[in-house]
């Protein structure tokens, strides 16, 4: 059983670094059909609160430990075979911190335009640089990526 877990596990890893089966042509073409749009003008970005819809996410002073409570339950389902909740990598960087070094807006934006983040992000491209794999989209709705921002909150010791 754990030489299946293993193989699987190799073939997720394998798959996840392959690219896509894109040529650098293919990349290119890519490259050349959105540059100059205006949702990649790179003047209008903005690094603290990322590309995405979220602008100005209200959030308490004190936790709401219900959301918490679901957004844990969406980190074990979703991202702790990735993210460990301490500052120590894993396959992605770990979560130690994170509230207090991104804002709110960043991180749901992060959490929900995943791709386009990765693509345009210098922080982001900075921890694909140490990791060396791309976080996949994980199609979380708005609402779960709130309630993971409140665990990611509690992680770093909000009450």
């Amino acid at each position: 059983m754990r030489k299946l877990f293993f193989i699987v596990s190799f073939a997720l890893f394998i798959t996840a670094c392959a690219g896509g089966g894109k040529t650098d042509s293919d990349n290119a073409a890519d490259k050349s059909a959105v540059e100059g749009s205006p949702a990649t003008d790179t003047k209008a970005y903005d690094p603290d609160r990322g590309e995405g819809k979220f602008t100005d996410v209200k959030i308490d002073n004190k936790l709401d430990a219900a959301m918490a409570l679901k957004g844990e339950k969406i980190a074990d389902l979703k991202c702790t075979s990735c993210h460990k909740l301490t500052d120590e990598k894993l396959v992605g960087p770990g979560w130690a911190g994170v509230t207090k070094r991104h804002k709110p807006e960043w991180i749901m934006n992060f959490i929900t335009n995943t791709d386009v983040m990765i693509d345009k992000d210098p922080k982001a491209q900075a921890m694909l640089e140490i990791c060396m794999v791309r976080m996949p989209n994980q199609s979380l709705s708005d609402t779960d990526a709130r309630e993971l921002l409140e665990f990611l909150r509690k992680n770093d010791g909000v009450k």
